[in-house]
């Protein structure tokens, strides 16, 4: 905590120098440039890593006078590493960042609103690109995050395990109530575990928590005022509570749901689609998986938010700048779509490529699987992130009070209530 106040302070002191206007980004390249692409993609094993580092190498195969210098770093690591290195003097130029650090990235770290630094290129550029993707990025209207890498959560199935319970698993639970049934049924007639929502735990599940939450009429904030112990955001967690005391609720260790799933003990799981070719491997010739779109409340409308990242540019070296943005738009172009689509699992943010023969088509009519996902862009909602300098400190007390209210046994309402009212004096002056 000392260091990373220690770096904000540092930063702050750094950014008090006026940033360039949006008018100084080079025209054009005209001479060799370098610039530093942070991403936590690049620390990823196998193809996540690998297929970055294809579309970075393709990127300088088509722009010769770009040179592109990878900076990688895991997801929970990459805002200290970009933090460290401005305040060490070595200014990043381009940054792969969590949603949750957007309105952190726009007010405190620099970056750089696109509107004003590429004027009408960035409309030309996002023609064609779903309109409430490009809104994951937005900060007071403003596009500061250019969304990448983003999906939403599909409810994985073990068809093996449902039709050991003598469920359909080509009619899934369409509503939380049927998911109740379906997993006190799997667990009575197999022994095997029925549900489980990677909302908690090591791994980020905020995505599925805030999920859970819209979808039943909840926010976790309403501008600088906490709201997640409130009305229908706490009833969410409470339906995960009742799930969870009525034995449909997989009683594991939160560290250990995509193992336990991949080991073929979990009949449904809700997650990131970015999972599924790792389950694909896992079930073949050990159980058949399916994947549905996340259940509803009853008949409210889903609203799933994302998870991934998006991509900022922090350079105020104008030619930099130019590097930057032409890097950007290759990252989200058709090409590169249909790379981090086919070989990692992300959603496309060009969904023309989907029925397209020279992109994505043949790969999505072999793995019809992504269709659930792909369904949901249209209720795509964003994951909300939390203002102020002690943003994290917040969510994180947030999400470990969703966890204890789920997995403890105090009352729910209770345990959300204390947290908000805990939590409340760290956010920003309320409006």
């Amino acid at each position: 905590m000392l260091r990373r106040t220690l770096l904000t302070l540092a930063l702050a002191g750094t950014l008090l120098a006026p940033l360039p206007a949006a008018a100084d980004m080079a025209a054009e390249i005209t001479e060799p440039v370098t610039i530093t692409f942070y991403s936590y993609n690049l620390a990823s094993a196998g193809l996540g890593k690998e297929t970055t580092l294809g579309l970075v190498n393709d990127f300088m195969a088509e722009n010769p006078l770009v040179t592109v210098e990878p900076v990688a770093a895991p997801s929970n690591e990459i805002l200290s590493r970009v933090q460290a290195d401005i305040v060490a003097g070595q200014q990043p130029d381009v940054a792969q960042l969590v949603f949750r650090d957007l309105i952190y990235a726009a007010h405190d770290l620099g970056a750089q609103p696109l509107e004003d630094l590429t004027g009408d290129e960035l409309t030309r550029h996002s023609e064609g690109m779903v309109d409430n993707g490009l809104e994951l990025g937005r900060v007071d209207g403003k596009t500061y995050g250019l969304a990448y890498t983003f999906s939403t959560p599909v409810l994985f199935i073990n068809d093996d395990i449902f039709r050991a319970a003598g469920l359909d698993p080509k009619t899934p639970p369409k509503t939380w109530a049927e998911v109740k049934d379906a997993g006190r049924t799997i667990q009575e007639k197999t022994g095997k575990y029925g549900f489980f929502p990677g909302a908690f735990g090591p791994i980020d599940g905020t995505f599925v928590y805030q999920s859970l939450v819209m979808s039943n009429g909840g926010r976790v904030r309403q501008g600088n005022t906490l709201t997640f112990a409130d009305g229908d955001a706490a009833d969410a967690v409470a339906m995960l509570r009742d799930l969870r005391d009525s034995g449909a609720y997989a009683d594991i260790d939160v560290a250990s749901h995509m193992d336990t799933f991949a080991a073929g003990d979990l009949g449904m799981f809700l997650f990131t689609s970015a999972v599924a070719s790792r389950f694909e491997k896992a079930a073949a010739g050990n159980f058949e998986m399916s994947v549905a779109r996340m259940p509803s409340f009853g008949a409210k409308p889903t609203a799933p938010t994302n998870s991934g990242s998006a991509l900022f540019i922090l350079s105020r070296d104008p030619v930099k700048q130019r590097a930057a943005w032409e890097l950007m738009k290759f990252l989200t172009s058709r090409h590169a779509y249909t790379e981090i689509t086919s070989k990692i699992g992300y959603l496309p943010l060009r969904l023309d490529i989907v029925d397209d023969p020279a992109y994505l088509k043949p790969w999505v009519d072999a793995h019809p699987m992504i269709l659930p996902n792909l369904e949901q862009l249209k209720n795509l909602t964003a994951n909300v992130a939390f203002p102020g300098p002690n943003y994290r400190q917040v969510e994180n007390m947030m999400k470990d009070a969703a966890a204890e209210a789920v997995l403890g046994s105090e009352d729910p309402y209770a345990v959300l209530k204390a947290a908000q009212e805990r939590a409340q004096p760290l956010m920003p002056a309320a409006d």
